[in-house]
């Protein structure tokens, strides 16, 4: 069995809940976090994270701007850069922030919502080509001239389980007429609203299709990018999301599936409300899983027994503490919701620069060393209801 076949069942095994050889480890990093790896590891700058730590899996997204423009730089000094997308929108970024600022949106009412016309989301060029677009270019850094959605999957192929991804609706709508306009007009006119959301995932059902045309065969699954909720629970009305949003979310699930692969989704902040819906639609597995936002991965596992995976909630607020009794029991806690497979440990968001390599690297070997099965946790083992029964 090659590397690649080995991570891929070892991520299966844990999304249909069995145990395989060990615990699967994925992870996110902010990309100033690599750059202190790259001064504190000794390592040189073509440093990856995924290969050094020889994570199992890795997410490669493609180009998803609705229109296929590329990136237009209007600004571009050390400090300021300002740029426009696909998407429409005008963002900057300043090297003291650390996230972009949204400036504005070409798309603002219901009128251009409806003249709005979507390039093909099966176009070669989103896949096969070298076109900068919003989600991988402007970020914590503008990441310009990156390789084709085909080449960074080649890339990775060989060596580790390669998801693809693709945004649900709210995440592709507010990118297109901004957060705050998304509720304006959810308030203004719902049902306007809606057939917009519609056409939407018209689009995005077409994104997997797309991918799976292109690289389907080196894939094992996607991630569904869909932030709805805050640390404090749904951004909107879980009414709304049941109605309009629910649907578009069966159906990129059901493309996915259709595909035979799997689906992660990954939704910050605490979207409980709606987790059973998630089930019922057919979501895999969820991603991140917020600490702060309340959600303990061990509480879910024993709630949701064995219908539902997880992967995330190792809580970056301890690991930014970077006391190794503290990390110790977190990520010993945590491996317990592992028990019956259904777990793929990682942060429960990305990996921030104020977390020291070295304690990353603290955070591998425990996993390394008590994750292998059958698990050792002591003094953190915790009794676990699976499938009916209590495991030891």
């Amino acid at each position: 069995m090659s590397r690649a076949e080995q991570k891929r069942q070892r991520v299966l095994d844990a999304l249909n809940h069995r145990e395989g050889d060990r615990v699967p480890v994925g992870e996110f990093f902010w990309t100033n976090f690599v750059r202190r790896c790259r001064q504190e590891l000794n390592v040189g700058d073509d440093f990856d994270p995924y290969r050094y730590w020889d994570l199992d899996m890795i997410v490669i997204t493609p180009n998803m701007d609705p229109r296929i423009t590329g990136i237009q730089v209007l600004k571009d000094t050390p400090e300021h850069k300002v740029v426009k997308t696909g998407y429409g929108a005008t963002i900057e970024r300043k090297q003291t922030i650390p996230m972009p600022h949204f400036v504005s949106f070409e798309t603002q009412t219901f009128e251009q919502m409806e003249a709005f016309e979507f390039d093909d989301p099966k176009d070669e060029r989103r896949y096969f080509e070298a076109i900068d677009d919003q989600i991988n270019a402007v970020g914590d850094e503008l990441n310009l001239g990156l390789p084709s959605f085909v080449d960074r999957v080649n890339l990775y192929a060989d060596d580790f389980c390669v998801f693809g991804s693709v945004c649900e609706a709210q995440e592709q709508l507010w990118r297109m007429i901004g957060n705050d306009n998304v509720y304006y007009k959810m308030a203004e006119e719902p049902e306007r609203l809606a057939r917009f959301i519609e056409r939407l995932g018209d689009f995005l059902v077409g994104i997997v299709e797309g991918q799976v045309a292109a690289v389907g065969d080196k894939l094992t699954g996607m991630y569904v990018w869909g932030d709805i909720a805050c640390t404090r629970g749904m951004l909107f009305s879980p009414g709304y999301w049941r109605d309009v949003h629910k649907p578009q979310l069966k159906r990129i699930c059901d493309a996915i599936h259709a595909a035979g692969l799997k689906v992660i989704y990954h939704g910050c902040g605490n979207s409980s409300p709606v987790f059973e819906d998630m089930i019922e639609v057919g979501v895999d597995a969820y991603n991140p899983l917020e600490a702060k936002a309340g959600l303990d991965v061990v509480e879910l596992k024993r709630q949701f027994n064995g219908r539902w995976a997880f992967n995330g909630n190792i809580n970056v607020q301890v690991l930014e503490t970077n006391d190794r009794e503290r990390i110790r029991q977190e990520v010993l806690r945590k491996l317990n919701a592992a028990k019956g497979g259904g777990y793929i440990i990682q942060s429960d968001h990305s990996m921030p620069s104020n977390v020291d390599p070295a304690t990353y690297d603290y955070v591998i070997r425990l996993v390394r060393e008590h994750g292998c099965y059958p698990l050792q946790l002591d003094p953190f083992d915790e009794p676990m209801e699976i499938e009916g029964e209590v495991s030891p």
